[in-house]
């Protein structure tokens, strides 16, 4: 009799715990990739999934979005601080609010981000394209690392880009391969549009990343991401703004005076890229207080 009772103890055991574990898989399994819609519609113009290579451009990178767990949750969570405080700039440009998209794309929303290529900030500029656009890099300061002006040199590439191209997947792909390469390319291969060019692999996908991450930050759980808007970093607006017209010796002794730490002042100001900063005659720099 006990025996039978220690049976059938066990069995009941080993069915409660395959149920939970049948239960915990089905609960923590990943959703599918979401499927490739008819057509998507980016900054006004429409692209369609009727072709059988565009659409498995597109599937790939659903695919590739819906796996990259850490990277796309974080970009997830930190979309209302960047996003907050770039959609302003770029509708003041006069710059499809799509084109925010771009930065998920070069960054990962990473205020921080710096390529092995030395490609630096939100919307990762080379020194050279920087200077270009009208950004300083110098060793105390660098403007790739300053939201407000690396996004206004933003605006200016992708207005020139788009008198140019008239067509914003055009217009995203020369940000990837350069306006002289994608311009060439058009010539070469007799084309008028970037997604019909023969591209380098890096190219050729960054142009469907873009759709795929417009779908991703519209709809996250279509790709199986559940992050609640009280999950979402938010942005605080600065305490104060500061106009320097003059020589900081030391930014530690400047954060204090202004109530702040060396720690929050930099955080803050990432473009300030030493200790101290240097003004020149007729120069003048604007300085978060957080």
């Amino acid at each position: 009799m006990k025996r039978a009772i220690a049976t059938i103890a066990i069995t009941i055991l080993f069915s409660t715990l395959v149920g939970a574990q049948t239960h915990y898989a089905q609960e923590f399994l990943h959703k599918q990739p979401p499927r490739v819609p008819d057509y998507m519609v980016f900054a006004g113009d429409t692209v369609r999934f009727d072709r059988n290579d565009y659409y498995e451009r597109m599937d790939r990178e659903l695919i590739s979005f819906t796996y990259m767990h850490t990277n796309t949750t974080l970009m997830l969570k930190k979309s209302d601080r960047y996003f907050s405080q770039i959609v302003p700039i770029l509708k003041r440009e006069g710059i499809p609010e799509d084109l925010k998209y771009l930065m998920a794309i070069e960054s990962n929303l990473d205020p921080k981000a710096l390529s092995s290529a030395g490609a630096a900030g939100l919307w990762q500029f080379t020194k050279a394209t920087a200077q270009t656009y009208g950004l300083e890099v110098t060793a105390e300061v660098d403007e790739r690392y300053s939201i407000e002006k690396e996004t206004l040199a933003a605006c200016k590439y992708l207005k020139t880009a788009y008198e140019k191209y008239g067509d914003w997947m055009t217009v995203a792909a020369s940000y990837n391969a350069g306006q002289a390469g994608i311009s060439r390319r058009l010539s070469d291969q007799k084309q008028k549009t970037a997604l019909e060019l023969w591209l380098p692999e890096e190219t050729a996908r960054y142009m469907y990343r873009l759709l795929s991450v417009k779908m991703l930050f519209e709809n996250p759980t279509l790709f199986g991401f559940y992050v609640d808007d009280s999950d979402k970093y938010p942005y605080i607006p600065p305490k104060e703004t500061v106009t320097v017209t003059s020589t900081i010796t030391s930014l530690v002794d400047f954060a204090i005076s202004h109530g702040t730490t060396y720690r929050k002042l930099k955080e803050e100001n990432l473009w300030l890229r030493d200790s101290k900063l240097t003004v020149k005659p007729g120069k003048s720099y604007k300085i978060i207080i957080p």
